[in-house]
C-alpha cells in the first residue's frame, strides 16, 4: 500500500517539459539530423518525411523529429499521458519563439494506434513500446518509472508493428535496447542503426504501384 500510494504521488508530480529540462538542453545544444534517430527515419539534406510516432509516451523523441522541420502525429493510449501530453504541448506553444514553431509540428491524437494508422498514411511510423525493466532498479530514471506505472506494458507491440507496416508508405523504425533480442514474431529488419544503449530496427516498406491501365 506505501509503495501504491508513493508511486501516485510521483505521478501527480509529473510534468512533460519540451521547454526546460532535458528536452530545452537537448534543442539548444543544436543536435540535428546525424543523430541516429532522424538517420533511422530517412531524414537526409533536401528530406523531411511526415511522422506517426505510435507510442508517444513523453513526447521526447516526437519534439526531437518536429524540431528538424517534420510534421509529427502522436498518438497515446493512456488518458493520463495523454493529458499530460496535452498540458506539455499547450505550454511550448504559450512560450512563443522555436517553441511555439515546433509544437505547431506536433498533432496529438488520443486512441490505440493499432486503429487509428488504418486512418492515417504517413511517410514514417516510429514504435517505441514500453520494454521490460532492467535488472539493476539504480539505472531506472524516476520519470521512466512513471511512465511505466502510468501506461502499463505493451503485450500487443508485436500487432501493432504489423499496423504500422500496413500504415507506413517508405518505412517503420522500431526503437529496442541495444544489446535485446529481436521481437518474437517479427520479420528482420532491412537494417539498423545502433546508439549508445539503443539500436533502431529499420523495415523498408515497398508498396506495389496501382495501375491505371
Amino acid at each position: 500500500m506505501r509503495r501504491a500510494m508513493a508511486r501516485k504521488d510521483e505521478s501527480q508530480e509529473f510534468v512533460v517539459d519540451f521547454v526546460g529540462g532535458a528536452v530545452g538542453h537537448r534543442l539548444r545544444s543544436g543536435e540535428g539530423r546525424g543523430q541516429a534517430l532522424p538517420k533511422a527515419a530517412g531524414f537526409t539534406k533536401g528530406r523531411t518525411p511526415a511522422i506517426v510516432d505510435a507510442t508517444a509516451g513523453l513526447g521526447r523523441d516526437a519534439f526531437l523529429l518536429a524540431s528538424l522541420g517534420a510534421h509529427v502525429t502522436l498518438i497515446e493510449r493512456s488518458p493520463e499521458m495523454h493529458a499530460h501530453l496535452q498540458d506539455g504541448i499547450a505550454r511550448a506553444l504559450a512560450a512563443g519563439g522555436i517553441y511555439e514553431e515546433i509544437a505547431s509540428r506536433m498533432t496529438l491524437l488520443h486512441g490505440d494506434s493499432r486503429e487509428l494508422l488504418k486512418t492515417l498514411s504517413p511517410d514514417v511510423v516510429v514504435v517505441d513500446p514500453m520494454h521490460p525493466p532492467r535488472h539493476n532498479s539504480a539505472l531506472v530514471k524516476k520519470e521512466m518509472r512513471v511512465l511505466r506505472d502510468v501506461v502499463g506494458s505493451d503485450p500487443d507491440q508485436l500487432e501493432l508493428m504489423e499496423a504500422a507496416l500496413q500504415s507506413a508508405n517508405k518505412r517503420v523504425v522500431l526503437k529496442w535496447p541495444l544489446r535485446a533480442a529481436p521481437m518474437e514474431g517479427l520479420q528482420k529488419p532491412s537494417h539498423q542503426i545502433c546508439g549508445k544503449n539503443t539500436r533502431y530496427d529499420v523495415f523498408m516498406v515497398f508498396r506495389a504501384e496501382v495501375s491505371d491501365d
